[in-house]
């Protein structure tokens, strides 16, 4: 007899119930952990953990298995089993412990690190409107130092890390993105050259502060090393994420010029000449806006057990706060790993970034300058609606229309590395990337009536190649007590750069830009238009190797060496040799400790090593040859003055020019108490570089070239110091947590045995003031000093007065003096977080002090006799009563001020929203809103724009610092933002 099945038991059969189950997922200190991916084994079915790290999902039967990952934590798999709740403990290797730092060439965990290093992971980055990744960071890591030159979109960022090392050399760390060395060069425009990274896109940045982390990059590890890693994909469910935020900026701190009323009194009380048209101008205010900021991005996020992928489009459209100045950018990455053979043994990464940086700039000098000495009186625009025309006077909203600095940069930076486990001990590895990038930068000035002018436009197309390829071996081996990795490796980078500038004089007045139709131009004479260009090939070949052993989870050893070989050196010193060793005691493994109720971790550090400096121009130390006709380079060969073609020497041949050597040596101390929630690091260091690379006059008379390059052996540059840096973070409760912390950071710079009196930089800019330096490189004084004529006040005519240092009875530059130095001694940083509930707020502020800054703005623009003269000024340009209207303005120390600062640089506050409340959890797993201000106030001295400032006013490439010259001002940023993740 057969029965047949009824038709709910076929389904049954055929389609089993699902089971509903439902957990928790908490790290290993009890918090919540939100995004988990929790995947049924395969099937695509899967979730993620919501902000309370709650999730809820329906399984096929009891005998699934769930698989549960999230980036930096251990994954793990559970059967359901008969269980319908789950409390789940993640075990997190971004614990203060178990910390993952990326090193050169490969990871270690925090714990087992023995050379100064920091990591900055992207939930603790810099919130709002980022360009670069130095903002990220900025106030986040002791010894770090990252200072804007304006507040320009897009401005390049000066960092420095431990201090700067050189004197006509870079002093920017060297930056590996991915596994990329960037050459550091810019191509195109003024801008930062980093800007093509979009920082979203960023999961952490680890910085190698000393010796002994940075001497794996041998040559180029002097001024440290910042290693930016991008987002990678995880396994389990997918994910896609859209980010949005709108900011809007305005002028943070206008420089207090006279008003329209005040004007008018302070020009006649003076005697001055007073051109009154009856208007009240804010010029500023007239040249700036509200600046809006769009930002969009969309990434991709997931793959299965051996393929991983990561993939991003964004776009940002940043407008100035001064008219005429934007920046944008668009910009897309995929980011994918696959494993392949038998047992997944070998590895194949690819990463894969391109960009486009479209950047606008006015002529910000000019625009500036302008617009702090314009007559208030004259009004903005005239009856016909255009900005007013008056010859007595130049309109700054004229110089807005007639002028522009457009550049577009295409960037393309990847590699693609494979991996293979040879066996259980050895793996190898090799890597290629190419980094290209080229540019175009139109600088176009149209005809004009008022300001008279022709009409020019200036055309640079730059081009840079960068390509590396990296081979390295790497040996593992551990048992009870020893643990061993080796590594061993070659590495071979190319670097190509190229720019080509063109140019065309006179163009008619028409509806056509310039830079649409050069061919307008009417004045292509070499006289005024020789095309230039120029390009360089660097080749540097190193091979390295490293060892690190670790005895009884409490001794550790790290030995670097690394061999560089660079073809901006001469034969006889091509190669040099940077060592490097540290170790580490695990104090809190001993038994003396190991057992304490509130010691988790206590490790003493010591380190010292090598690493060296390349930067001089390219093939410096090979002759060089000229050809041309001139009397100066050939003669008559009769009695006619007919020149024929000579060839002379430019240049000798250098050939023992060397390497500047950095040598650094580190004491330091990392400790973790009370359950890790107090923890913190203490470092002192000494970094002193020898070998100086300097450009001089040659000895030799018959010399060709009126400079050469030379090692300057007994002269140092010393920076030492100690940093601090302390975190505490608490779980009062489920809903409420905070977290409070904060870096210090006492450096001192000091330039030892210099063979000269001064070495000038920091040139001075202004009428009157063009053939004056500011700073000068000076025995036992620090890099960065003023070197100034001391103001003492003014004669019995009111003109001024400087002190005779040498009492000579002539005041000339012999009386100079050391009068501060623009490097601080002092920077501190304060950072924190609070959660309740589903709101949390995080807030950094920063502060520098022992600097000065010379303000040559002021020095340009605003003292007595401008003003008498009918140009606008400030109330410190009639401070003295007995200064006479006819007083001058020299560089002096009358214009070096404070610039001591302490900002709230970054506030934020979010919301998470519930998006199983609101209806909407089956279509988005996450939802947050936030509100982010930036450069929300400062606390200075310093009356200009902002104290945090660096006009580049390089001397024949000898370094300035803290020279401000009609600095782009600094925006205060609210920016809204809110993202969804699906």
């Amino acid at each position: 007899m057969v029965i047949k099945e009824g038709k709910a038991e076929a389904y049954t059969k055929y389609f089993p119930p699902e089971i509903a189950i439902s957990g928790l997922v908490r790290d290993a200190s009890g918090e919540p952990l939100p995004g988990v991916s929790i995947l049924e084994r395969g099937t695509s079915n899967g979730t993620v953990t919501d902000i309370d790290g709650t999730f809820s999902l329906s399984v096929n039967s009891s005998e699934s298995v769930l698989f549960f990952s999230f980036i930096g934590y251990e994954s793990q798999e559970i059967t359901v089993g008969d269980q319908t709740n789950f409390e789940i403990t993640m075990t997190s290797n971004t614990q203060d412990l178990n910390e993952v730092i990326v090193v050169g060439y490969g990871i270690q965990e925090k714990k087992d690190v023995t050379g100064a290093m920091a990591t900055v992971k992207s939930k603790e980055f810099n919130k709002g409107i980022v360009n670069s990744p130095q903002d990220l960071i900025q106030g986040k890591i002791a010894g770090v130092n990252v200072v804007a030159s304006s507040g320009e979109p897009g401005a390049s960022q000066n960092i420095t890390i431990r201090g700067p090392g050189g004197v006509r050399t870079g002093n920017s760390p060297l930056f590996v993105i991915d596994g990329v060395v960037l050459d550091n060069s810019s191509t195109g425009g003024d801008n930062n050259p980093l800007n093509f990274i979009n920082p979203q896109d960023i999961e952490s940045i680890d910085v190698l502060k000393d010796a002994s982390a940075t001497a794996i990059y041998g040559s180029r590890g002097a001024n440290g090393v910042i290693i930016v890693t991008t987002k990678k994909g995880s396994e389990g469910i997918s994910t896609m994420n859209y980010t949005m935020g709108y900011g809007f900026s305005n002028m943070a701190n206008p420089i207090d010029v006279f008003s329209a009323d005040d004007y008018r009194r302070e020009v006649e009380a003076i005697g001055g000449i007073l051109q009154d048209s009856l208007a009240n101008t804010d010029w500023q205010k007239e040249i700036s806006r509200t600046a809006v900021t769009a930002n969009h991005n969309l990434s991709f996020n997931g793959g299965s057990k051996r393929l991983v992928y990561f993939a991003s489009l964004g776009y940002q459209n940043q407008e100035g706060i001064i008219k005429e100045s934007e920046l944008k950018r668009y910009s897309g990455r995929l980011n994918v790993s696959q494993k392949f053979l038998e047992n997944d043994i070998l590895t194949v990464d690819m990463n894969l970034s391109a960009s486009q940086t479209l950047s606008q700039r006015p002529q910000i000098s000019g625009v500036l300058g302008s617009a702090l000495a314009a007559n208030p009186t004259f009004p903005a625009y005239g009856n016909d609606g255009l900005p007013f025309r008056d010859p007595a006077g130049t309109n700054p909203l004229r110089q807005l229309e007639i002028y522009d600095d457009y550049t577009r940069i295409n960037r393309v930076i990847g590699n693609i590395s494979g991996t293979l486990d040879i066996s259980k001990s050895f793996s190898y590895k090799i890597n290629v990337g190419i980094d290209n990038s080229s540019s175009v930068r139109d600088v176009q000035s149209l005809p004009s009536v008022e300001p008279q002018q022709i009409g020019r436009l200036e055309i640079t197309n730059g081009y840079n190649r960068n390509f590396l390829i990296e081979n390295y071996l790497t040996y593992n081996y551990q048992d009870e007590k020893n643990v061993l990795t080796a590594l061993v490796g070659h590495s071979y980078q190319e670097i190509f750069v190229q720019s080509r500038s063109s140019s065309i004089n006179d163009f008619p007045f028409s509806d056509i830009e310039p830079r649409y139709n050069p061919g307008l131009g009417q004045d292509l004479s070499l006289a005024n238009n020789r095309p230039t260009g120029f390009a360089t090939i660097n080749e540097l070949q190193s091979f390295f190797g490293r060892v690190n052993y670790q005895f009884n989870n409490r001794y550790l050893l790290t030995a670097t060496v690394r061999a560089d070989g660079s073809s901006k050196f001469g034969e006889n010193n091509k190669y040099g040799v940077f060592p490097s060793f540290s170790l580490g005691w695990r104090l809190s493994e001993e038994d003396f400790l190991s057992e304490s109720n509130f010691v988790n971790d206590l490790k003493l550090r010591f380190g010292w090593g090598q690493t060296g400096n390349q930067e001089i121009p390219s093939k410096i130390t090979q002759p060089l040859y000229t050809a041309q006709v001139s009397g100066s380079t050939s003669y008559p060969l009769d009695n006619s003055s007919n020149y024929p073609g000579g060839i002379t020497f430019s240049r000798l041949a250098n050939p023992d020019l060397q390497w500047e050597v950095s040598t650094q040596t580190n004491i330091g101390l990392d400790f973790a108490f009370f359950d890790a929630s107090l923890s913190g690091s203490v470092d002192y260091f000494r970094k002193v570089s020898n070998n100086i690379l300097l450009e001089v006059i040659p000895a030799d008379p018959v010399q060709p070239a009126n400079t050469t390059w030379v090692n300057v052996e007994d002269m140092n540059i010393i920076n030492q110091g100690v940093e601090v840096a302390l975190n505490y973070r608490r779980r009062i409760s489920n809903d409420v947590s905070f977290n409070i912390g904060g870096n210090t950071t006492f450096i001192n710079n000091e330039v030892k045995n210099s063979p000269f009196t001064v070495i000038p930089s920091g040139s001075a800019t202004g009428a009157g003031l063009s053939s004056a330096t500011i700073n000068g490189y000076i025995n036992g004084q620090p890099i960065g000093s003023f070197y100034l004529l001391e103001h003492i006040g003014f004669d019995e005519d009111g003109l001024n007065m400087f002190r005779d240092t040498n009492n000579d009875g002539v005041v000339n530059d012999a009386d100079r003096i050391v009068a501060g130095t623009a490097l601080p001694d002092l920077q501190y940083n304060i950072n924190g977080g609070l959660s309740v509930k589903r709101f949390d707020l995080s807030f950094n502020f920063t502060g520098v002090s022992g600097n000065k800054l010379y303000d040559n703005t002021a020095n340009a623009l605003f003292f007595k006799l401008r003003l008498a003269r009918g140009l606008n000024a400030t109330p410190s340009a009639i401070e003295f009563s007995e200064e006479s209207v006819n007083n001058p303005a020299p560089v002096s120390t009358r214009y070096l001020k404070d610039a001591n600062y302490f900002r709230l640089n970054n506030l934020s506050l979010g919301y998470n929203f519930n998006t199983e409340q609101i209806g909407i959890s089956k279509y988005v797993r996450d939802l947050r809103f936030s509100v982010t201000g930036q450069n929300l106030f400062v606390i200075t001295p310093y009356d200009g724009y902002d104290p945090e400032v660096n006009t580049d006013r390089t001397i024949n490439g000898v370094s300035s610092y803290g020279v401000d010259y009609m600095s782009y001002p600094k925006a205060r940023t609210i920016t809204l933002g809110l993202n969804i993740i699906l």
